[in-house]
């Protein structure tokens, strides 16, 4: 019944009561019943519910579960508008609205509480999109939106997102001074790190409290971080901001480290006014990554990349097997078909869809919604269930803003995306 309010709303479908009953009881929702409260009112008023039945008819509504708890009030509740003068044929209608409408109805008090949650985040994403996107990004995991998800929309909304930096981040992500009066950039926190214990984090963050750290070695030394952890760094290339030092530099500086001294340095360090000699090892050029290579990793350890998306690196290649943008492909008309690849950044198969899986991918112009239908998922379950990215040809559905693509054969693109670390 959501979508004929909406219609009703924008005045695309007239407004009808046929009695002033129902007027009296469906004038706030335009005429259709949106919640409990509003189905027991009808039965009450137009079918001559006691409210006691009432209420067994509202509890009935409550299971969120398709029991066919309402049927059982259909041929009371029929009688009894027919009684009080309705149509049969209204009547019906009537009811199937309501056992429908049981499968999903809200109570007035629960939707009014939801709304006001979400116009309160609207606001603040609206006004505030830099603290929005760092209180998100504090809150996983969500188990919808993932973390790439939301910078990328961050940074689509004029957001600056600063990465993992050993002198600079916190557990948390935080917010930190730009030039703009009216807004911040995000430092992305320690939390984004793949693997690094909070431990760990609140070590660094108390020893650099009165001095930034100058080398890993410094670092190392202050800190009495496992070398495990700061390997787990190295490899978030959370070193690379302030020290200037690139992920496989700090990795091979890392594994020099022990979390304990050799029985040798150790036993020469514990004898009294002898000086310990500092070895030197000669200093080593390592063959510098790949920018496909850095944001594989980027995404292997943090979840995301600040530098160019994957997909970028494969858009030659998708373009000669004639595959579209996301953006592209949410522009399509209505009933086109389309061929479209992307990461896959979620995937939800809602116990009410009847089987149907709703999957997200999104390549570097953005997001596309795919809807996969039972048939397609029991013939490609595998894939659907394990690939990386997905290429899928499908047709669009648009509906006003809303736009989807019918999913109708899907492809595992992993092997696509391996290759990006030699790109």
């Amino acid at each position: 019944m959501v979508h004929p309010y909406l219609r009703r709303r924008e005045g695309r479908e007239p407004v009808d009561y046929p009695t002033p009953e129902l007027e009296k009881v469906l004038g706030k929702t335009l005429g259709v019943p949106l919640f409990q409260e509003q189905a027991m009112r009808v039965a009450i008023e137009c079918a001559g519910f006691t409210p006691g039945e009432a209420d067994q008819l509202r509890r009935s509504m409550a299971t969120f579960k398709h029991t066919g708890g309402v049927s059982k009030f259909r041929d009371k509740l029929i009688a009894g508008m027919v009684a009080k003068g309705y149509q049969p044929e209204f009547a019906e209608k009537t009811f199937n609205q309501l056992e429908g409408f049981g499968s999903y109805g809200f109570p007035e008090s629960h939707a009014a509480s939801f709304a006001l949650i979400a116009y309160a985040s609207s606001w603040l994403k609206c006004h505030h999109p830099d603290v929005f996107c760092a209180a998100l990004l504090n809150a996983q995991p969500m188990g919808f939106y993932a973390p790439a998800q939301i910078v990328r929309d961050a940074r689509d909304h004029d957001v600056e997102i600063r990465p993992v930096c050993v002198n600079a981040s916190r557990w948390d992500c935080t917010l930190e001074p730009t030039d703009r009066e009216d807004r911040f950039a995000v430092r992305l926190g320690f939390r984004m790190v793949h693997g690094l214990a909070n431990g760990a984090a609140a070590a660094i963050v108390a020893a650099r409290a009165d001095k930034s750290f100058a080398s890993i070695d410094d670092l190392w030394r202050r800190t009495d971080v496992p070398v495990a952890a700061l390997g787990q760094i190295a490899e978030a290339d959370a070193f690379r901001p302030s020290l200037q030092l690139a992920r496989r530099d700090a990795l091979w500086a890392i594994k020099a480290l022990r979390d304990e001294p050799l029985p040798l340095f150790a036993s020469a360090s514990a004898r009294e006014g002898e000086t310990v000699l500092e070895i030197r090892e000669p200093a080593v050029a390592l063959r510098p990554m790949t920018t496909g290579g850095e944001v594989v990793e980027d995404y292997g350890h943090v979840g995301l990349s600040l530098r160019n998306h994957p997909v970028f690196f494969l858009r030659e290649e998708l373009r000669r097997k004639r595959s579209i943008t996301c953006d592209e492909a949410m522009q399509t008309r209505d009933g086109r078909w389309v061929e479209v690849a992307g990461l896959v950044l979620m995937r939800q198969r809602p116990g009410t869809a009847k089987g149907v899986m709703f999957i997200t991918i999104e390549d570097e112009t953005g997001i596309a919604n795919l809807i996969v239908w039972p048939s397609l998922y029991e013939k490609q379950r595998r894939i659907i269930l394990s690939a990386g990215m997905l290429g899928v040809r499908g047709r669009v559905q648009r509906e006003g803003e809303i736009v989807h693509i019918i999913a109708h054969w899907l492809t595992d693109m992993s092997g696509s995306l391996a290759k990006i670390g030699a790109a």
